[in-house]
């Protein structure tokens, strides 16, 4: 298995992706099978990547996660969670110009991602780690 950073050349997203082999990655791509899920474009380009070969969180991991743990607590004292029903809630008040007084947050499919910012829908991806690993 190998792992590739990939960019979107339409929109500049960046992810990740996982491949039997580099081959595989070329096949995919000659197929037109490499997608941005973000605006769906087929201008997907591998970037340079380094190896992930830490054994044990260094000082840089565990100030990466203290940091996002202090995000997760800030979100949920001030954001109403709404779980699988974001898309639905971020709709909600969106289209029915509901007031409400905080934010939400919730789970959402990279599929409803999409749809709800071609929607116009501002929407952030932020890491999120279970209680458990922090």
């Amino acid at each position: 298995m190998i792992k590739y950073k990939l960019v979107c050349k339409h929109c500049e997203n960046i992810f990740d992706s996982w491949f039997s082999s580099s081959k595989e990655y070329e096949k995919l791509k000659k197929q037109k099978f490499l997608t941005c899920y973000i605006c769906n474009s087929l201008n997907i380009e591998k970037t340079l990547m380094s190896p992930s070969v830490i054994k044990t969180k260094n000082k840089k991991q565990k100030k990466i996660i203290k940091k996002i743990a202090e995000y997760q607590k800030f979100i949920k004292k001030n954001f109403d969670y709404v779980g699988e029903n974001f898309a639905y809630e971020a709709r909600l008040i969106h289209y029915k110009d509901k007031k409400v007084s905080k934010g939400i947050y919730g789970s959402v499919s990279k599929k409803e991602l999409k749809e709800l910012n071609e929607e116009g829908i501002k929407t952030q991806n932020i890491p999120w780690i279970k209680s458990g690993n922090n």
